[in-house]
């Protein structure tokens, strides 16, 4: 049910969607500048560090367009800019010169024939979704009044908390993986005892961040329903699937009994015994 005070904001069909053109713009430009390198390069890691660069980028745009009062869009702009900022330095820092990701490998090899348009269009459809989930942010920066304690102090925490656990759970596995006596090993350590993905976990809470930010406007819907999306991509699109597959082949029984014994997403105690 949406707060009582919902009718106060400005409703979602009066919004400046012309915002959202621009962003498309923008961002099938720069998609279509990332399709052109991996083009010139045939490694497509970096639309990965795209993605996330995008999506700051748009909420810093919509912050400077938008009508909200000015402590929303300050939150709008720079809550999303800093995440974005750390997960593509990350991203970047752990593929930008490895060899091709898993994923995109299979797709060059399925794409036998007339590979590079099939890519266009793939990096056409992330420069979508990239404005798909800045919707939250163009809602957000676009509604009337003022900022109150019970939507901006829940959101930092929560976005302190999220982007904090990210960053412990992801150099937490870089340890892990710089140590040659635990290659073919699961990390098990820290945050990774607890869940089989700690760092997804976290990057679904950053989405949940913006929730209380929607409370008590007409948009509240829009970023509730933004991390459930995150949540099912996730759980069953392209996250924890595709992990899954590729630690079961490389790291195989010790991995399966990891799989047996630890929660796949949310954090837990480990059980003593296989499930």
């Amino acid at each position: 049910m949406p707060p009582r005070n919902a009718g106060s904001g400005r409703a979602v069909t009066d919004l400046p969607y012309s915002q959202l053109a621009a962003a498309w713009l923008v961002c099938s430009l720069g998609f279509t500048a990332l399709w052109w390198h991996q083009r010139r390069t045939a490694n497509a890691n970096a639309v990965d560090v795209g993605w996330a660069i995008a999506i700051g980028t748009l909420a810093a745009m919509y912050a400077l367009l938008g009508t909200a009062s000015v402590p929303m869009r300050a939150l709008v702009g720079v809550l999303p800019a800093l995440w974005a900022m750390r997960l593509a330095r990350h991203i970047h820092q752990r593929s930008g010169h490895a060899v091709e990701d898993s994923r995109y490998r299979y797709l060059r090899a399925h794409w036998s024939e007339r590979t590079q348009a099939k890519f266009f269009v793939f990096y056409q459809f992330q420069s979508l979704a990239a404005v798909l989930f800045s919707l939250p942010f163009f809602a957000l920066a676009n509604q009337p009044g003022s900022l109150q304690p019970g939507q901006w102090l829940p959101a930092m925490a929560v976005w302190v908390i999220a982007v904090t656990g990210e960053t412990i759970a992801d150099r937490q596995l870089a340890a892990w993986r710089g140590q040659p006596a635990k290659a073919g090993l699961t990390c098990r350590a820290g945050l990774w005892r607890y869940s089989r993905h700690p760092n997804y976990f976290f990057e679904w809470l950053h989405w949940c961040s913006y929730v209380p930010l929607g409370l008590g406007t007409a948009a509240w819907w829009v970023p509730l329903a933004t991390q459930a999306l995150m949540l099912l991509t996730l759980l069953h699109g392209t996250g924890i699937p595709h992990a899954e597959r590729q630690a079961v082949l490389k790291r195989g029984d010790d991995y399966r009994h990891y799989q047996a014994t630890t929660n796949a997403f949310f954090p837990w105690f480990p059980s003593s015994r296989p499930r």
